[in-house]
């Protein structure tokens, strides 16, 4: 789905910078086919870091992670096992 952000300003160098930071994260993450807690809450951190989240970095993670794990392509483990 293709959504149309008419008041959106271009997106800046920091803000390219954290975006292909995250980008490495999450393939990294991905790479095994499944995305532990603490994985999630390293996105998450990696996220915030700079203190504003973009919508950019929402559509980078639902494309790299929630979109696959609703095709089953990757898996979430909600909780880890001892």
């Amino acid at each position: 789905m293709k959504v149309n952000r008419p008041n959106s300003q271009p997106i800046s160098a920091e803000d390219l910078q954290s975006l292909e930071k995250l980008k490495s994260l999450i393939e990294r993450v991905i790479a095994d086919g499944k995305v532990s807690k603490d994985e999630m809450d390293s996105i998450k951190y990696c996220i915030r870091a700079n203190g504003k989240i973009t919508p950019q970095e929402l559509e980078l993670c639902q494309r790299l992670i929630w979109d696959k794990i609703s095709t089953g392509e990757l898996t979430y483990e909600w909780a880890e096992l001892s």
